[in-house]
């Protein structure tokens, strides 16, 4: 009798790319799903399976939803506190039922069950999802799942070969995580909605005031910037600047010390060097130098590039990424790995861009004979390899998907080539009893930067030449004076990697949190030169400096004479008045485990690796932070007033002013 294997794919277009790859004669059924077919085809797997039969379906992400029954379902059915404790039930929602029907019927007559989820975290909890709703169509089924990172046809066969088993402590760690964000974020979201939404809008029908232990963090980096801008003060400082004209070339030489924030010490020090007049040359340096090639890509560093330089913001860069990933152009775009392994065909990925008319004879200089194994960063999940281009393509690609192609394949094809090359003179002179160096660097060789337009390096003027113990009198000596200048509003490759720093989120959730604070209207968007904030009111000027609202910028605001100044050139975050409220409201409550600060979630995430690794379990994880925030919790509603006077104070004042 011949074997029945299903084959269960996370997403409908995996499941149909796998099956195309794995057979040329595939049968296509419709299932009562409106996007999930089936695929029927024949295919010989390794031992013990062999020739085998297949169904190839697929889910939608999730099949399974967590949620709270009963009376704890509903608002007024328990006071928040309750939802610590309450019972949960998984369930298959409305919209999926047709999908898992599917799944159990297929199950029903087939031996094995072969999962083909997206080998991460998440993955493995949708596959014991999968597993959980074909076991009710046979209780015995045989389950396995596909190790794979891209759906290069050679790559899907060596998975379909290759079935390993699913990761059941990473599915676990996924199903604390779902539960604590429940437990967590309902208890909180309605508390606070019953406090204070009669202060955030009056009139008007009920307004969430959601919390979320990654998405408060977030918020609180943001505020946190805010306030160094609004409170930031002007400090004066000194320095010493020289120059000298030698074979018509100025050199201007800088002070070793920079500046002093003490006119009258700077001052006395240059009446040092002017009273020595004469400038001595102490030492000539000159050696190669190199700027180094980018470390391959990872889903962080993709968001933050994507946001800097195709002034994308971070959710659209990960759609593009995993739409190009569907088409089977590039690997799987969730990955914190930064090495290449060197079992890699890497020569084969460069083969494949040989026809591209933009840097097809860049990838053919490297193949010939330029090519440099990529350098080693320090991470790697285990899981995939660095985000790379995996086949050219061949159907149109719209604008923006078209950029983040290009982006992954030249910053492949830079990691794959020589760093660039050049020359560092350095002359170090001393004035009295004060040190001056002046450099000047000559590029000898590109490299990598003729296929990465996205950093820059270039010559300086050359210095002319000195001699070591020559002395001369510097044509000009000055002391000048200058003002320090206030940071720049948050931009979104700074909160990227600031929440990458502190553990808030994953490389593959991050820019959903960002998403969810503006779409919360906790943070609005001010576009650099106009002042236009979108996305909501931003928090005002006011008594003392809150901050402007828009281009007009509130009394003593930040904006005031200045347009904010953002590292993309695009946009920056600032807080709304609500979102700005919030924490400084729970900062105000001082304490000592703040929900603004990354410090629990990031706790969180440590305790959720451990689960992975084995050594906590599921129930011991939820347990420890649920005590943790049922204190927090207990504590917020005891200092309510607290956080009422703050909301109340700049979200009335925000009513009043406009």
């Amino acid at each position: 009798m011949v074997r029945k294997i299903l084959c269960v794919a996370e997403k409908p277009s995996i499941a149909k790319a796998v099956a195309h790859h794995l057979s040329n004669n595939v049968q296509t059924r419709q299932t009562g799903a409106k996007y999930n077919v089936n695929y029927e085809f024949d295919f010989q797997f390794s031992p013990p399976w062999g020739l085998c039969k297949v169904v190839m379906t697929s889910v939608a992400g999730h099949l399974i939803s967590t949620d709270f029954s009963g009376r704890f379902a509903t608002w007024d059915g328990c006071t928040p506190n309750e939802l610590f404790d309450a019972p949960i039930s998984n369930y298959v929602d409305k919209d999926k039922k047709a999908i898992a029907d599917n799944i159990e019927k297929q199950a029903r007559y087939c031996q094995s069950l072969f999962i083909w989820t997206d080998c991460d975290r998440e993955g493995e909890h949708i596959g014991t999802e999968i597993r959980s709703v074909a076991l009710k169509g046979r209780s015995g089924i045989e389950v396995k799942r596909a190790k794979f990172s891209n759906i290069e046809r050679n790559h899907v066969i060596h998975a379909a070969k290759n079935p390993i088993v699913l990761d059941e402590q990473q599915a676990q760690a996924v199903a604390a995580r779902i539960e604590l964000d429940l437990r967590i974020g309902y208890c909180f979201t309605r508390v606070l909605t019953k406090h204070l939404q009669q202060i955030v809008v009056q009139g008007e029908e009920r307004r969430l005031i959601s919390y979320g232990s990654c998405q408060f963090p977030t918020l609180g980096f943001v505020v946190d910037r805010y306030n160094r801008v609004r409170n930031f003060r002007p400090e004066p400082f000194w320095k010493l600047q020289l120059s000298h004209k030698r074979d018509e070339i100025k050199v201007e030489f800088r002070w070793k010390r920079n500046h002093l924030f003490d006119r009258m010490i700077t001052t006395i020090l240059f009446e040092r060097c002017l009273a020595a007049r004469v400038a001595t040359v102490t030492s000539i340096v000159q050696k190669p130098t190199s700027k180094w090639r980018p470390l391959p890509l990872t889903t962080v560093e993709l968001q933050k590039m994507g946001s800097r330089f195709l002034h994308m913001d971070s959710q659209r860069v990960m759609q593009l990424a995993e739409s190009l990933y569907q088409k089977g152009l590039i690997s799987y775009p969730r990955t914190e790995t930064d090495m290449f392994s060197r079992d890699m065909d890497l020569h084969a990925i460069l083969n494949q861009q040989t026809s591209d008319s933009q840097w097809g004879d860049y990838a053919q200089h490297l193949i010939d004979g330029a090519f440099n194994w990529p350098r080693n960063g320090r991470n790697n999940d285990q899981a995939h390899p660095p985000i790379h281009p995996v086949n050219h393509p061949t159907d149109h690609l719209d604008h923006d998907a078209k950029r983040v192609y290009e982006f992954v394949t030249r910053r492949f094809l830079a990691c794959c080539s020589s760093d660039a090359k050049g020359s560092s003179t350095t002359v170090t002179l001393s004035y009295g009893p004060e040190i001056f160096t002046a450099h000047g660097l000559e590029v000898l060789e590109r490299n990598y930067l003729d296929i990465y337009p996205y950093e820059n390096w270039t010559s300086t003027q050359q210095l002319p030449v000195f001699v070591r113990d020559e002395r001369f009198i510097p044509d000009e000596a000055k002391m000048t004076e200058g003002r320090t200048t206030r940071p720049g509003l948050l931009t979104e490759p700074e909160l990227i990697a600031l929440m990458d720093a502190n553990g808030i989120g994953t490389d593959a959730t991050m820019a959903e949190h960002i998403a969810k604070i503006k779409e919360r209207n906790y943070v609005s968007i001010l576009h650099q030169g106009t002042g236009n904030a979108t996305n909501g009111e931003a928090a005002r000027g006011g008594r003392g400096g809150r901050g402007g609202r828009g281009g007009r910028g509130g009394r003593g605001g930040f904006n005031a004479g200045r347009s904010a100044s953002g590292g993309n050139g695009n946009a920056t975050f600032i807080p709304t008045t609500l979102g700005f409220a919030l924490v400084e409201g729970y900062e105000n409550l001082q304490f000592g485990t703040s929900l603004t600060k990354p410090f629990l979630r990031k706790e969180m995430e440590l305790q959720l690796k451990a689960i992975c690794d084995g050594t906590r379990t599921k129930n011991d994880i939820i347990q420890n932070n649920i005590d943790l925030f049922r204190d927090v919790y207990v504590r917020t509603v005891q200092h309510m007033a607290v956080l009422k006077t703050a909301v109340r104070k700049y979200v009335l004042e925000s009513q009043q002013l406009g």
